[in-house]
């Protein structure tokens, strides 16, 4: 049996309750109900304008105020509102006068003994409690539909932050993905002109790394040890392709202490020390450091050596990447990260140090 969907009824029993207190409040206040003998025709007039402060109610919490003030005719709410205050004193007004209640009310006074100018039920010319009453129900009406109004709105904006959010991060991995497997299939291209069984395991090793891209960055978060694996095999397909004059350094934490983390967020800085650190004909050196000072941080160091403008890098590029994931950082970690870019250490070497918050 389906649960009870007590949340659909909610606001309705919360209006109901409300509207039967506020009723109640006007019975147990009046002062002079015990010692009184009030005729039927009273309690008709009371429901009478009790039916009219709900209508009014409603009337402008979900007319006059959507329709007027919310858009900008104030001028026209405010008119709208004194009309129906008018409304309602008149029509409590023509009730009155042809339930014949003014000379029931006087008859009863009377004969009550109480004297004018004392407290009593007798009705007036102009009934200031009933106008005060009024504009009292028309301006809880307002600030009730009012706050709703800023809830709702609020509530959508934050939505559609979330949606602009996930497409824009969806939109950045189409972008990063096609980036490295282009520089990638470039790689394993020119292996097979001087190294066939260097090419087949350079594929295998591909071929991962592509079943991670499809399995894994479908999700908002993967674990570390599968991110560093894949960039693992990254630097592992690459150094297919270097000569002896380019050393390369990895560190990773032993052990690994499994955190979540964006999926492909690592390795466009190291996809660009390869890009940018490698010549032809100079010695280089490239060092992939990952660290876990504790079990909430994570910390990656790149260093590349750095060559002149002229200098031939190993592959050519549109250096999408690096924007993409600081970009990708600013929507998935705000507040929760460092990212420091030295482009020109004493050591002639080109320096990314990124901290990470990932708990």
């Amino acid at each position: 049996m389906p649960p009870f969907p007590i949340r659909r009824y909610l606001t309705p029993l919360i209006h109901v309750l409300v509207w039967g207190l506020f009723a109640l409040s006007l019975v147990l206040l009046n002062p002079v109900l015990g010692r009184f003998s009030i005729p039927p025709q009273f309690w008709i007039k009371q429901a009478l304008v009790f039916g009219l402060w709900v209508a009014a109610f409603y009337l402008t919490a979900y007319v006059s105020v959507p329709r007027l003030l919310l858009r900008g005719h104030v001028g026209w709410f405010v008119a709208t509102i004194l009309l129906t205050t008018a409304a309602v004193m008149l029509l409590a007004q023509l009730t009155e006068s042809w339930l014949n209640l003014q000379q029931l009310m006087d008859q009863q006074f009377r004969g009550g003994g109480f004297r004018a100018g004392r407290g009593s039920l007798r009705p007036r010319r102009f009934d200031m409690i009933g106008l005060l009453t009024t504009l009292l129900v028309l301006g809880i009406s307002t600030s009730i539909a009012a706050v709703q109004k800023w809830q709702t709105d609020t509530q959508r904006r934050q939505e559609l932050e979330q949606q602009k959010i996930h497409s824009e991060l969806s939109l950045l991995k189409a972008q990063i993905n096609p980036h490295f497997f282009f520089n990638t299939l470039n790689n394993i291209y020119a292996l097979t002109v001087v190294d066939a069984a260097a090419a087949r395991q350079a594929i295998h090793t591909l071929s991962r790394m592509m079943r991670y891209v499809l399995y894994e960055t479908t999700a908002d978060t993967t674990l570390l040890s599968k991110e560093l694996a894949f960039v693992q095999d990254y630097v592992t397909l690459m150094k297919l392709r270097l000569t002896e004059r380019v050393r390369v350094e990895l560190e990773w934490p032993e052990p690994v202490r499994d955190v979540p983390i964006a999926p492909m967020l690592l390795l466009p800085y190291v996809e660009n020390a390869f890009k940018h650190g490698v010549s032809a004909t100079l010695p280089s050196r490239i060092l992939v450091a990952v660290r876990q000072p504790d079990s909430a941080t994570l910390e990656l160091e790149v260093r590349n050596t750095r060559f002149p403008a002229s200098a031939t890098s190993l592959d050519e590029g549109s250096g999408i990447g690096l924007a993409n994931t600081q970009r990708r950082l600013e929507l998935l970690y705000p507040g929760r990260y460092s990212l420091r870019v030295e482009e020109a250490t004493p050591e002639g070497e080109f320096r990314v140090f990124l901290t990470l918050h990932v708990v």
